[in-house]
């Protein structure tokens, strides 16, 4: 690739992402307490949990490998229990499982839409919707925010006589962890004969008595044409299902592609997963209780300046608006050198101006991890955060 064309472009894409400090990189801080993983519940480090999962895999009797796509040899006994399961738990008639929450959303928009449709999505829906949208033909149109009255405006102005109309949100949005008006958006979508579309990857295992999710939380799930439930926040591990009716379910097996044409997961994921789900319904108002009391604690603690800069949020996704990448980079370092892992969410990733500190709380925190952090953070409220940054030590992060 020497001196190639197409070297030069990635240079210069690469080159530009510098210049406006955006450029991405992993990063891995273990030694540091944990308030930036979407591991909400603490699955990922149960024992319990990995106690369970060995269990089922062990009486299972499964390889561990899936081998090959659904359609091959990739469907055995224990993902079609799995799928049994997660369609009870979550009060649906079926269930899909996916590689990942990407992959059904891909797959959903991809598969289902055509040409003369239309699509109406909240601005701030996440990327694996944007990017399932791409791959469909009908019309996209954008509402506000969490607008109902946006909604209705765009529904009556835009529907046409004979054509699908789908409605896509989240239940609880991953930057800014706010939550959809749910009950007023599945009345618009039965007044005007729409298909509600809801990702639920943040409010799974978080809400409804044991976890079911918001949508059984506001007891709206018969109206909700299809949701996905992912696995890789509160459930700890990876992969995502599709709730909905039979007929789509049938469907999607037959033409959703990243699907048919994609390995299934292993049956250790599926397994931990199963394990996840049965221990929930046995614990999950326990565990969720736990959470929300975290939650409650730190927004306790914290300085009325500081929660001025809180986006409205009652999840575990707390966000602290400082404004401007290179600000908020230089001030989550400094709070990385005192001990805690929380990451900045930089532009194009948010609006301009809303660069933020991105604060997820866990079951697991302490309270007095959470006492040292709102301390932390509190010092922003007693001087400009510029002075606050030249009286902390570089990190060298």
């Amino acid at each position: 690739m020497k001196n190639s064309l197409l070297k030069k472009r990635l240079s210069a894409l690469l080159n530009r992402r510098r210049q406006q400090n955006t450029l991405r990189q992993a990063k891995h801080y273990p030694h540091l307490v944990d308030f930036c993983s979407n591991d909400y519940l603490g699955v990922s480090q149960s024992q319990a949990v990995k106690q369970l999962t060995w269990e089922i895999l062990n009486s299972a009797n499964s390889k561990t490998g899936a081998t090959g796509s659904r359609l091959l040899t990739g469907h055995y006994p224990l993902l079609e229990e799995t799928e049994k399961y997660l369609a009870h738990f979550h009060k649906a008639t079926s269930a899909l499982i996916f590689n990942s929450g990407y992959d059904a959303n891909l797959s959903l928009l991809g598969s289902l839409s055509r040409k003369r449709d239309l699509i109406l999505y909240d601005e701030l829906v996440h990327a694996s919707i944007y990017d399932g949208m791409k791959l469909s033909k009908a019309q996209q149109i954008s509402f506000r925010h969490n607008s109902t009255e946006d909604l209705e405006h765009k529904l009556i102005h835009h529907k046409k006589k004979e054509q699908v109309i789908f409605i896509l949100i989240e239940s609880v949005y991953s930057m800014d962890g706010d939550r959809a008006p749910l009950e007023p958006i599945a009345q618009l979508s039965e007044k005007y004969r729409a298909h509600l579309i809801v990702d639920e990857a943040h409010s799974t295992g978080i809400y409804g008595m044991y976890g079911e999710g918001l949508c059984v939380n506001a007891g709206i799930e018969q109206k909700v044409f299809a949701r996905v439930h992912t696995f890789g926040k509160a459930i700890g591990g990876h992969g995502a299902a599709v709730l909905g009716s039979s007929l789509l379910i049938e469907f999607l097996f037959n033409y959703a592609r990243p699907l048919i044409y994609t390995t299934a997961l292993p049956p250790h994921s599926i397994a931990h997963v199963l394990a996840t789900y049965q221990l929930l319904s046995e614990q999950g108002r326990k565990w969720i209780s736990a959470l929300q009391t975290k939650i409650n604690i730190f927004k306790g603690l914290l300085s009325p300046r500081i929660k001025s800069r809180l986006l409205p949020s009652d999840s575990p996704i707390q966000s602290l608006v400082v404004g401007g990448n290179e600000q908020t980079k230089q001030i989550a370092r400094a709070v990385r050198e005192e001990g805690f892992d929380i990451r900045p969410i930089l532009g194009p990733a948010v609006p301009t101006g809303t660069e933020r500190l991105r604060i997820c709380l866990h079951r697991f925190n302490t309270n007095e991890e959470l006492r040292n952090l709102c301390a932390l953070l509190n010092t922003l409220s007693t001087r400009p955060f510029v002075d606050f940054l030249r009286s902390v030590k570089p990190a060298g992060l």
